[in-house]
């Protein structure tokens, strides 16, 4: 990126590894045609109006499209985005949301409102000699990001009443897990310790906000790792299990087998075959 954190790509190919280099996020509005793609083991069929956000692109895989695919491609850095400091507890709603579903479905008012949001957002990141082009380009993203805290609280029928104190909470949970907590800490009462709060309150909170409880989040970010790992040929699958703290290989088995329905070295051939 150029330093101010905001980033535009004629197509998915370029985008992608670009993106995945750690802590942007893509953004896609399409246009035109179709695409399809793989996120965290679910396969999603993009059409016109819809828009995807996806909060960590390296979960994703198996991109097609079609030959009359057009859309807009915008990928933000999550350091620029933190610096506008929005006034709303909304993010970290959101944020968990797209973790589960990546693709918002837009109706026309909301499709054409984001579109121009996205093409002014691209036309004046070309003004480079406008000498508070980073103080302006923050407050058209602001407005973006705004419009898709409404269109996903409308489309979700979201509650906006959720205490300040509760949402500071759940975001600082989830910073433990990004931190990488989850990779030697898998009990709820690790973490409802660190935060001074009992298991049962951190769980409610969790659910009361979001829909899932602490436990949920705890292993989704331990799911994840684990799927990215095991596409790695590289690693064994006991150098998997160590890295993830696990006490056995067989403990290591188990939890995979139970939470995808199979052995880990089956999902590492079935990767395999998918890739080859």
């Amino acid at each position: 990126m150029d330093g101010c954190g905001i980033e535009f790509f004629d197509d998915i190919g370029a985008a992608v590894p670009f993106t995945g280099r750690g802590g942007d996020v893509l953004h896609i509005l399409c246009i035109a045609g179709s695409m399809s793609f793989v996120y965290q083991e679910v396969r999603y069929n993009i059409m016109p109006h819809d828009y995807v956000i996806m909060p960590n692109v390296s979960l994703a895989s198996g991109f097609s499209f079609s030959a009359d695919f057009d859309a807009l491609i915008m990928s933000l850095s999550e350091a620029f985005v933190a610096s506008l400091a929005i006034r709303s507890n909304y993010g970290i709603i959101g944020h968990l949301s797209l973790l589960q579903n990546p693709v918002m479905k837009l109706s026309g008012d909301d499709f054409g409102r984001c579109r121009g949001d996205m093409e002014r957002l691209r036309e004046r990141l070309k003004d480079v000699g406008h000498l508070f082009r980073e103080e302006m380009l923050g407050s058209l993203l602001t407005a973006h990001i705004l419009d898709l805290y409404d269109i996903h609280a409308r489309e979700n029928n979201v509650s906006m009443q959720a205490p300040e104190h509760a949402t500071d909470l759940l975001r600082r949970f989830v910073e433990m897990l990004y931190e990488g907590e989850y990779k030697v800490h898998r009990d709820l009462k690790y973490y409802a310790s660190r935060l001074c709060v009992s298991p049962h309150y951190l769980s409610e909170v969790c659910r009361g906000i979001c829909g899932r409880p602490a436990s949920y989040w705890i292993d989704r970010f331990t799911l994840q790792e684990t799927t990215r790992l095991l596409g790695r040929k590289d690693l064994t699958l006991t150098e998997i299990a160590e890295s993830l703290n696990f006490s056995s290989m067989s403990y290591f088995s188990r939890y995979v087998q139970k939470r995808l329905g199979v052995s880990p070295s089956t999902y590492r051939s079935n990767i395999i075959e998918k890739k080859g």
